[in-house]
């Protein structure tokens, strides 16, 4: 049997992505298909078009895809047809990493998440026209109507749960609020600036401020998300551009922790600058070149980049929506429903900052 979806397609490195029908595959052991009710539009999804990735073309991205199970393949019994599920990122469950619940550095992550087709190399997916197309994203493909996911990377949810909502749960504020509660355990009465306030940073100050931080000091070049942000949680708000290696300590003050989102050169050696003894910086923005650190800098604190929140999404996911039921992490407010249709307004609404997290709905 074979499934037909409407699909956003990457066809060209540039341009605009193209909706086209597309005609998916029965699942096969380990996957399952989910009818989506909406995918949330991640800035790793613009990167792969900005960096010369390798996947091969075309491909269908979108990966923090929330639905419907409609159907499951062999071997699959923790999720049925008719559970309500998030996708979030895809791993091996084999390997040292994934046995030490740390699956984000899986030792097939890239393999099974950044390629775009199945590990065998089979097309899971064809175009009107017979083509193959790449629909295994972060292990789910979901600007579509229709995605294979895996077993492992479906986490299933309440049914009561605003599920069109929870997609970005799987990944960009699975990744900024796991910085803060599982990378740097923020404790309560702490300080924490977090460097760039798009969905993901939006995440990390909802999560201090859950986690009882004392001062929040957000950071962004977008007066009106710095407004947003002393709504969720931030205590202090600095405007980006008077960011300097120099004045990170004036203007952030001394602070226990940070996140940078950004992955700017010069605002994370701010963010380092502002750090006090013990303090820790966790990186997890990428993409605008190497950062020059004088080691000295780093007498008394600690730096690392952390991915997808160092998560385990089958159980903070739950965690997280279990902090929203408490009205501590009101994620639907970054929230911007798009048709699938207009994906081309949502990419641009994005890429300027003035929808903090698209979702795409499609046509039911």
């Amino acid at each position: 049997m074979s499934w037909r979806a409407t699909a956003a397609l990457a066809r060209e490195r540039t341009g605009e992505l193209v909706v086209e029908e597309i005609e998916l595959r029965d699942p096969r052991p380990g996957e399952l298909l989910v009818r989506i009710a909406g995918v949330g539009f991640c800035h790793s999804d613009l990167m792969f078009r900005r960096t010369g990735s390798p996947v091969p073309l075309p491909v269908v991205l979108g990966h923090e895809g929330a639905g419907v199970v409609e159907a499951v393949g062999p071997g699959v019994s923790a999720i049925a047809p008719g559970d309500h599920v998030v996708l979030s990122f895809d791993s091996c469950g084999g390997c040292e990493s994934c046995g030490r619940a740390m699956p984000a550095y899986c030792a097939r992550f890239r393999e099974l998440n950044a390629v775009g087709t199945p590990p065998d190399g089979s097309a899971a997916a064809r175009d009107s026209a017979g083509g193959a197309v790449g629909t295994r994203w972060f292990g789910q493909s979901s600007f579509a109507s229709y995605a294979v996911a895996t077993a492992r990377n479906a986490v299933r949810v309440d049914r009561d749960l605003p599920l069109e909502l929870l997609g970005p749960l799987g990944c960009g504020l699975l990744t900024g609020a796991g910085t803060v509660l599982n990378h740097l355990r923020v404790p309560v009465g702490s300080s924490v600036a977090v460097v760039g306030t798009g969905a993901v940073g939006m995440a990390a100050v909802m999560a201090a401020a859950a986690a009882g931080a004392e001062r929040i000091v957000a950071v962004d070049l977008h007066p009106g998300r710095l407004e947003l942000a002393a709504e969720l949680g931030a205590t202090h708000c600095v405007l980006g551009d008077q960011l300097t290696p120099a004045t990170g300590r004036e203007l952030l003050g001394r602070v226990d922790h940070a996140v940078d989102t950004s992955g700017a050169p010069q605002a994370i050696l701010a963010a380092l600058a502002a750090l006090g003894p013990g303090g820790r910086l966790a990186l997890v923005g990428t993409g605008t070149g190497p950062v020059p650190i004088d080691p000295s800098t780093l007498a008394g604190r600690q730096v690392g980049f952390v991915v997808e929140g160092e998560a385990v999404p089958q159980t903070f996911i739950p965690e997280l929506l279990a902090l929203w039921r408490e009205g501590s992490f009101p994620f639907e407010r970054l929230v911007t429903t798009y048709a699938l249709d207009d994906v081309a307004r949502a990419e641009v609404d994005l890429t300027s900052g003035r929808t903090v997290k698209p979702v795409l709905v499609p046509a039911s």
